[in-house]
């Protein structure tokens, strides 16, 4: 791993992992009903303050710097690191697309409660971070590590906002699902 990584154009950077971990899930959403579309991407920001909505707002520009950095970093073919992140990667990538069909086989009327959502509030964001963070293991990079730990700690904002619409939305609930299930996992 180094802390700045060299930056190039080039066809094994990290740009691949990005078509083929971030596109793929993207492309599939797009195969799913346009009620569900609009729930899963279409999610109420009402429940966002100013400073909410300004912090996170700063955690998806910080990822998108994230994003530029993989796309010019060469990958770490030949280090050990790298089969450690491609694992966490495909692992990442796995709990994406088991979420998102979590998602898609809940009721609108109901919150989704099923699947990977049993044991976390925001499956689909803790396992684009281990993918992301496998992707940074891939490129070698502490740079790359560092600015998506920054990202996710501003993105957090966010997802306070969407819990607040869901409570909104589903009411008591929703309250209980929030009693009974971690936000992340084993966290919070």
């Amino acid at each position: 791993m180094e802390l700045i990584p060299t930056l190039e154009i080039g066809w094994l950077n990290g740009w691949i992992l990005v078509c083929l971990f971030v596109l793929i899930p993207q492309t599939l959403t797009k195969t799913f009903p346009k009620d569900v579309r609009t729930r899963l991407w279409g999610r109420d920001r009402l429940g966002l303050s100013r400073k909410e909505r300004v912090l996170n707002g700063i955690g998806k520009l910080l990822g998108l710097v994230y994003l530029i950095l993989i796309i010019f970093t060469p990958l770490k073919i030949e280090t050990n690191i790298f089969i450690i992140g491609i694992i966490l990667s495909v692992v990442g990538f796995g709990g994406v697309i088991f979420a998102l069909f979590n998602f898609k086989n809940t009721p609108l009327d109901q919150p989704v409660t099923k699947g990977l959502y049993r044991i976390s509030r925001h499956p689909q964001e803790f396992m684009l971070f281990i993918l992301f963070f496998g992707i940074c293991m891939a490129i070698g990079s502490w740079l790359a590590l560092f600015i998506l730990f920054i990202s996710k700690l501003f993105r957090h904002f966010g997802i306070l906002g969407e819990e607040k619409a869901c409570l909104e939305r589903y009411g008591d609930s929703y309250k209980e699902y929030m009693k009974s299930v971690p936000r992340y996992f084993l966290f919070f």
